[in-house]
């Protein structure tokens, strides 16, 4: 059995300002010397990014992870800083504060918005954490110490490097950087065994399925099974509309099955056998390996991929994308099913992620933590579109289909507020233009994102930050002036 590990993360500030003009650099760069360690200020000049620095293009674009983004029209900052210790992390905030200018933070890039790296308020300076990536993996004492700018990656080939036996639980996608996906929640695929923390992996398999198939039939007990089965199991379902391969010039939907086992084949064979019969699992359909392996095969690598892989930080590689996300409290009915089928062969290309929830996941009170998507929870959904042709006709296109099959959905999810999940970023659920009505705004996606604890963190937000300096277009809002 594998022992589990306590990350400790260092979540460093990234910040986000700009300026066009050479007096915003000269500010930062005297401000920063100001204020910065003596022992940290030689690297200063190598850390400021002004527009007509020859790097700044590149530091920009390798961490833009929505090509959306990517454009000659999308607002850039006019100033970014790429802090190499915590004393530049510190000392860029209180440059900033002194001006005023807005902050935006970026650790990796993964915000499908953009918003840790694009403002509509100018200027604006970017505070870009990836050269803080240092990891130490302490195995005695089953504790990492991560900073905020380190990949999913490095850290997991860093556990995997001092033991055999340790994993950390956390996304599938090792260029994702620990300082956005932890401020989130950390979702992993073995949430049901740990809540949003895990530690080791040796079975996974993948299943295809379509409607002519009896795929309705699959969905049906994977609902009734996949939140309430044995915790060590996870089992995510992708659903994707297709053309059919049994009947010519037909449209269908192609439902797979990605299963997570912490245990061995012939249990897990057994388990299904007697609770999910439909899916139909075969021993030879298992892979019994490592949790590192299982790293790797969860990012679509094959197995036997070296682990070293895994520190490949993958720069400048943004798609076209469009992300939303739902929670589902109760099981879709099988006419609800087929219902949607339609809806999602009428819109075509968008596909679904249903993630179960359960186990741990049904044990942790919702104001235990901001994330608040516990007990009550069956799955949750997150609806999923990619395009490679740019532009606004295009892009348009997309995110208007996303954006009709999250209406369609509306009977089938959670209600009062219609939750979202933080890290699934979509501006479709409201924006704060930080006028007058600035908290109302902010109530309107603060509720969905966070249900009840939306008052919390106002009332923690009015004591840390009153003056709101940290915002973002879906940050928590400061409480309205009475």
């Amino acid at each position: 059995m594998a022992k589990s590990l306590i990350i400790l993360l260092l979540l460093l500030l990234h910040v986000s300002a700009s300026f066009a003009d050479f007096s915003l650099y000269s500010h930062f760069l005297k401000c920063l010397t100001k204020h910065t360690n003596p022992s940290d200020q030689a690297t200063i000049s190598t850390i400021l990014f002004a527009q007509s620095n020859v790097w700044y293009p590149s530091v920009l674009q390798n961490y833009i992870r929505n090509a959306r983004f990517n454009t000659s029209s999308t607002p850039k900052p006019s100033l970014i800083i790429t802090p190499l210790h915590e004393s530049h992390v510190q000392s860029t905030i209180v440059c900033a504060k002194s001006i005023p200018i807005q902050i935006k933070i970026r650790s990796g890039g993964y915000d499908y918005e953009g918003i840790s790296y694009v403002s509509d308020l100018r200027p604006f300076v970017v505070l870009n954490l990836f050269n803080l990536r240092n990891i130490t993996v302490d195995i005695q004492n089953d504790v990492a110490v991560v900073q905020a700018g380190a990949t999913l990656g490095k850290l997991y080939n860093q556990i995997w490097k001092s033991s055999k036996i340790h994993g950390f639980p956390a996304g599938v996608c090792p260029t994702v950087v620990v300082g956005g996906h932890l401020s989130g929640g950390g979702y992993g695929n073995m949430l049901r065994q740990y809540g949003l923390s895990v530690d080791n992996v040796i079975d996974a398999r993948i299943v295809d399925r379509t409607l002519e198939q009896n795929a309705t039939d699959l969905v049906v007990q994977w609902q009734e099974v996949a939140p309430h089965v044995d915790d060590r199991l996870f089992i995510r379902l992708l659903l994707r509309p297709v053309d059919s391969k049994i009947v010519k010039g037909q449209k269908t939907v192609r439902v797979s099955v990605v299963t997570l086992f912490l245990g061995g084949a012939d249990e897990l064979v057994t388990l299904l056998e007697k609770q999910f019969p439909t899916l139909g699992l075969k021993k030879e359909n298992c892979n019994e390996t490592t949790w590192i392996d299982l790293v790797l095969w969860w990012t679509n690598y094959p197995l036997g991929t070296k682990p070293e892989t895994l520190l490949d930080r993958n720069l400048n590689s943004a798609d076209f994308l469009k992300r939303k996300s739902d929670y589902v409290q109760n099981p879709i009915s099988r006419d609800g099913l087929e219902w949607i089928w339609k809806r999602v062969i009428e819109v075509w290309s968008i596909g679904f992620v249903f993630n179960p929830y359960g186990g741990r996941m049904s044990e942790i009170p919702s104001d235990a933590t901001p994330f608040p998507h516990w007990a009550g929870n069956l799955l949750k959904i997150q609806y999923s579109v990619h395009w490679e042709v740019p532009g606004s006709v295009a892009e348009k296109n997309y995110t208007t289909q996303a954006r009709r099959l999250y209406s369609y959905m509306t009977p089938f999810v959670s209600k009062n507020p219609r939750s979202s999940f933080l890290n699934y970023r979509d501006l479709d659920i409201g924006i704060n233009t930080f006028g007058e009505n600035s908290y109302e705004e902010g109530e309107v996606y603060g509720l969905k994102y966070f249900n009840d604890n939306f008052e919390r963190l106002v009332k923690v937000k009015s004591e840390v930050d009153p003056e709101n300096f940290f915002r973002n277009e879906q940050s928590i809002p400061v409480p309205p002036k009475k």
